[in-house]
């Protein structure tokens, strides 16, 4: 059995990610391919990359995970108030169905550019399904929360989109979509888990949604909610440290 040389093992992955990125719309690494400097710019282009949301280049599933699991830990020690926000697509189905998915596709793009218009650039905004996207606001005041969230309602509400090349229509329609919102702040000092932080903001989605769409609606930041969940780890934190 022949073994291929491992410069030409080299060379097609190279050549494989290059073609990555080239799909990607980003350019190719600068300097002589091969060196140590190109190397570097290739694997933090790749990392980036895999980071990355194909469709709208925000943050996708993955990346919004590892950041949510961060911010749990990080208040849990600092008592920080942070946000995470979580909104969908209002009916976006009857958008699909009638102008056909690759309308949907030039929606979810025209929601997500609006997303990042509306916050700051600390702030994580992900893609995190079909037309389902998170927002992770760290460092914010409840009343800033609120302002945030409305202003990104308000925006996608007041938004029309030129849908482009819609098959058998002679002339591209603009329409216009909402979206409603979920939100909840990590309960600081607490040793929460990133399932039952996203959970509280799901919730206040669905209520959103339940109480007819293009709406916000934030879990009150007055109730200290603890669930059993957080009191049992919260416990066991309390034991670790008493065994150290």
């Amino acid at each position: 059995m022949h073994r291929a040389k491992p410069q030409a093992l080299d060379a097609t992955r190279f050549e494989q990610a290059l073609q990555l990125l080239s799909q990607s719309g980003r350019d190719a690494p600068a300097g002589a391919p091969g060196s140590g400097p190109w190397m570097a710019e290739l694997i933090d282009a790749l990392v980036d990359l895999s980071s990355r949301d194909a469709l709208t280049g925000l943050s996708n599933r993955r990346a919004f995970e590892v950041a949510l699991a961060r911010e749990v830990d990080r208040v849990a020690r600092s008592g920080e108030s942070v946000l995470l926000l979580t909104l969908d697509i209002d009916h976006f189905k009857k958008v699909n169905d009638t102008w056909g998915h690759p309308a949907g596709d030039q929606v979810i793009k025209a929601v997500s550019r609006a997303l990042l218009d509306c916050v700051r650039p600390m702030d994580l905004v992900a893609r995190v399904g079909g037309e389902e996207f998170a927002i992770i606001l760290p460092n914010c005041a409840v009343t800033f929360g609120e302002t945030v969230a409305e202003r990104v309602r308000r925006r996608v509400e007041g938004m029309p989109i030129a849908l482009s090349a819609v098959a058998g229509m002679a002339q591209a329609p603009a329409i216009q979509v909402t979206v409603s919102l979920g939100g909840a702040f990590a309960p600081q000092w607490v040793r929460s888990t990133p399932s039952l932080w996203q959970e509280r903001a799901d919730q206040q989605l669905y209520q959103a949604k339940a109480q007819g769409r293009n709406l916000v609606c934030l879990e009150p930041t007055t109730v200290s909610i603890v669930s059993t969940e957080e009191k049992r780890l919260l416990f066991e934190t309390f034991q670790s440290q008493d065994h150290e």
